[in-house]
This record gives structure tokens, sequence and C-alpha cells, in this order.
């Protein structure tokens, strides 16, 4: 099997040869290529090239898209900050919806009008001609929790929950409509899956998330699905309290990051949703040993079951040793599935 008939398989419930190996890679894979991280995210070719060669080196089953979360609020006319060798940051100082009066004014961006939703466009179709036939070929949108804290501010946001939620559920209107149109540009380009990135979701306790979020999430897998695309979810956090509603999407798989036990997981989840990741990027991948990397995602299997993806919690940072990342492929590939 390859890289992207691994992947399908496992996601189709169908026999794998080995676990599949699928970790988040951004400041690590720009590095890998000598690129500063600010000419990274704003070309796509550079992107693609970061890629692959990490993909190729490291024998990942797939590529993506990713690399940070602000090109949706940047198209939109948000106050993004760039910088030369780190990830872009929205100006919360200056939040695009500061006043919320501004959201019935707010037009949808095109994706493919020339924006920075328009290079990761680019970015999907070049990683298919390129490796479509041997990689899973991974898209990204922000989830509508994550997107309006883009927009409105995270802190402001939580609070508009409680006082205005016809507001809030007007804004996720909006950041569906928007994020379904970047998705079915990049379905059309060539991608397999798609990355939904909702890391602020695992802020609110299951009671917000359950009434606002989940509605929203389940649209966004939903229409996913209609497009043909796999589903993957993206949390990052402490999840716990909310695995419930995480397992009721249907995504086909789910990151877990290292605040959570896969056992947990496992009960809330159901045996059927494939999980992946789980263990600490830092303290056990960047800091760690290729032994105690191999125990510990070795422990993550184990709780986890074969419905397993190898990868870390969250992004691999930038400094991780090579060795250590070389663990989890030979994990990967040596494990029994």
């Amino acid at each position: 099997m390859n890289g992207r008939q691994r992947l399908l398989a496992m996601f189709d419930g169908r026999p794998v040869d080995c676990l599949p190996l699928m970790p988040i890679t951004m400041m690590f894979a720009a590095d890998q290529v000598g690129v500063k991280y600010g000419k990274y995210v704003t070309d796509y070719r550079l992107l693609v090239e970061g890629q692959i060669v990490t993909a190729e080196k490291f024998d990942f089953d797939y590529v993506s898209c990713i690399s940070d979360p602000t090109r949706e609020a940047a198209d939109c006319g948000a106050a993004i900050r760039y910088f030369d060798d780190q990830p872009p940051a929205v100006d919360e100082t200056r939040a695009l919806l500061a006043d919320k009066s501004l959201l019935g004014r707010l037009k949808v961006p095109d994706p493919l009008g020339g924006g920075r939703m328009h290079d990761r466009v680019n970015a999907a179709a070049l990683l298919k001609q390129r490796v479509g036939q041997k990689k899973l070929i991974e898209g990204w949108i922000e989830g509508p929790c994550a997107e309006a804290a883009d927009l409105r501010g995270i802190n402001t946001l939580m609070t508009d929950f409680f006082d205005d939620p016809a507001f809030v559920r007007d804004l996720f209107d909006f950041i569906l409509e928007m994020e379904l149109r970047f998705a079915r540009a990049q379905v059309d380009a060539g991608i397999d899956i798609m990355g939904v990135g909702d890391a602020a979701a695992s802020l609110v306790g299951p009671q917000i998330y359950e009434q606002f979020i989940l509605p929203y999430e389940q649209k966004m897998v939903d229409a996913l699905h209609k497009l043909g695309a796999k589903v993957r979810l993206h949390i990052c956090g402490n999840i716990g309290r909310i695995l419930g509603g995480i397992g009721s999407l249907g995504c086909d798989m789910v990151d877990i990051d290292w605040m959570v036990p896969l056992a947990q997981c496992r009960r809330e989840m159901g045996p059927q949703q494939v999980l992946a990741g789980n263990i600490d990027p830092v303290t056990v991948l960047r800091n760690g040993t290729p032994e105690s990397i191999t125990r510990a995602i070795a422990e993550c299997h184990r709780q986890s079951g074969t419905r397993y993806i190898v990868a870390a919690g969250c992004e691999v940072t930038r400094d991780t040793p090579e060795e250590n990342l070389l663990a989890l492929r030979d994990y990967a590939r040596n494990a029994p599935v």
C-alpha cells in the first residue's frame, strides 16, 4: 500500500498493511527546506516543497496545506501581523468585528480571488499534481468557533455566548458559508481530506459547546462529506468535557491532544472512531529519546486499538530531533495492526 491507499483504507474500515503516519508539520517542514516561515505561509510553492520533502524524508502517508489560521480572516479584511520566521497572527486589538454591526456588511471573500485563501487552493492543486497518486492530500479550513474568535476577538466571543447569542449564530452562519466555499475550491483542486481546525472550542464547557458550536460543526462535517471529502477534526487542548459531542459528528478522524487519555476517548467516542496522536509534542516528542517515544506511542496504540493513526497531539515543533520523528515512523511501519 502507498500512503494514500493506507489512509483511505483506515477511514473505510478496511485492512491496512501497517499503521498510517500523519503528524502535523508546519514550521518543521519549512526548516527542512531552509525557508523562513514568513515565506512558507505566503508562497504556496515553498509550502508544497516543504511538505513533499518532509513527507518523503520521514515516510509520512500524507501532505497538507495547513500553515496558519489567518487566511480566511485576512481575506475578510482583518488586521494580520506578519513575521519573518513565525506564523502570522490576528491583531485582536483591532478585531475586524469589534463593532458587531459590521457583520451585516461583511462580504464572503472569493477563495479564488487572489488572496491568501487562493494561495492555499494553489497549494492543494500543486500537491495533487506532484504526489496525489501516492500521498493523501489534506486541505484546511477553520471551524466555526476558531474563525469567530479570529474575527471578533477570542475574549469578546466568549462573553457573546452569554450576552448576544443571536449575534453568535449570525456570525457562525457567515463563517459556515465562507468555509464551505473555501472547502469546495480546495476539493475541486484535488484534496482528499479536509482538516477542520477549531481550537477555540476547547475553551468552552459542554453546555456552550452543545448549544452553539456542535450544531455548526455538524453542518460543516455533513457538507464536507457531501463535497466528497474525508474530514479530520483538530481541536487543540483539553477536549475531555466535549468528547461525546465530537464523537457524534461522524468525522473520519479526530486528533487527540496530550491532555486527554485515549482510553477515555475510546470509551466516549465509540469503537469505530479513528483517533490520532495524543503524545505531547514537546515533553515527549521533542525532549524524549527514540526509546521513550516508542514506548509512549505504543501506549497510545494500546489504549486506542486498531482504529489509530500515529501522530503527535499537535504540531511537531520545529526543533524536534529528526531521530525522534523517525521513531514515530519506525513504530508505524513495524507495529502489529
